[in-house]
């Protein structure tokens, strides 16, 4: 069977993608406030939650269709690890009750989306000639 990378990179993209996507809709529904009152409890300024739409909406958008892959893909990597330092710090060497890693998910989206980085979108992008891509 011959190998095809260049597919296999539109797969990819495709699922981390649409994953992410799912959790910025969420948040367009009154999920902002939340995110908001959590960032001025740190001492950040609350309008700094509209970046979660860029990290959880715009980025993922770009990696689906494959337009600068590789800084969405930095994006997305820097929104990974801005939740697990603003929320999910106190788990990151936890095991879950299933015996998991209790951050597997974010740990799947971050190394993901740092596999796209270093790979780019492949054939199958709608941009191939920037270096973004």
């Amino acid at each position: 069977m011959r190998k095809n990378n260049d597919f296999g990179l539109l797969i990819l993209r495709i699922t981390i993608g649409f994953l992410m996507l799912l959790h910025g809709i969420s948040k367009l529904s009154g999920g902002l406030e939340f995110i908001s009152g959590m960032l001025v409890q740190k001492g950040l300024p609350g309008f700094f939650a509209y970046g979660v739409l860029i990290g959880e909406i715009l980025a993922p958008i770009l990696i689906i269709i494959g337009f600068r892959t590789r800084i969405a893909a930095l994006i997305y990597a820097f929104n990974c690890l801005v939740a697990v330092l603003m929320v999910h710090s106190q788990d990151i060497f936890k095991i879950s009750d299933h015996g998991g890693w209790e951050l597997e998910l974010l740990g799947l989206y971050f190394f993901t989306s740092l596999a796209l980085y270093f790979t780019g979108g492949g054939r199958y992008s709608a941009s191939k000639t920037n270096n973004w891509d």
